[in-house]
């Protein structure tokens, strides 16, 4: 069972985090705080509370010579939707070049038009 609360419950530090990792995909911590124009303990407590909450990731890493962390969003809070057509992953994720005249392609569009 998750622990991860509605969006609408985060504190506005939180929620203008939480929108600062996913439009980066990825911030290090000591840039994080400074983006949000809040102190580095306001800023880790931010942090704190994101990943306790499963909203974001929190991996060491070396920035700049300085030991720092790496706050991603979670696998889980990303929105794949876009990219499906009824069951069908789009052809194009993950491939390094895709023909748009495949037949792979040509069925993933048709089961976008059965869909609407």
């Amino acid at each position: 069972m998750s622990t991860r609360p509605a969006e609408e419950d985060l504190s506005a530090d939180e929620r203008r985090g939480l929108e600062l990792v996913r439009e980066t995909g990825g911030i290090h911590q000591s840039d994080f705080w400074k983006q949000l124009d809040v102190t580095s303990r306001t800023g880790s407590r931010i942090v704190e509370s994101l990943v306790e909450q499963e909203l974001i990731e929190r991996e060491e890493a070396v920035y700049k010579g300085h030991n720092t962390y790496l706050l991603t969003p979670t696998a889980r809070d990303l929105e794949f939707s876009m990219l499906m057509a009824g069951d069908m992953l789009s052809p194009f994720v993950g491939s390094e070049e895709a023909d748009p005249q495949s037949d792979t392609f040509s069925q993933w569009v048709m089961q976008l038009a059965y869909e609407e």
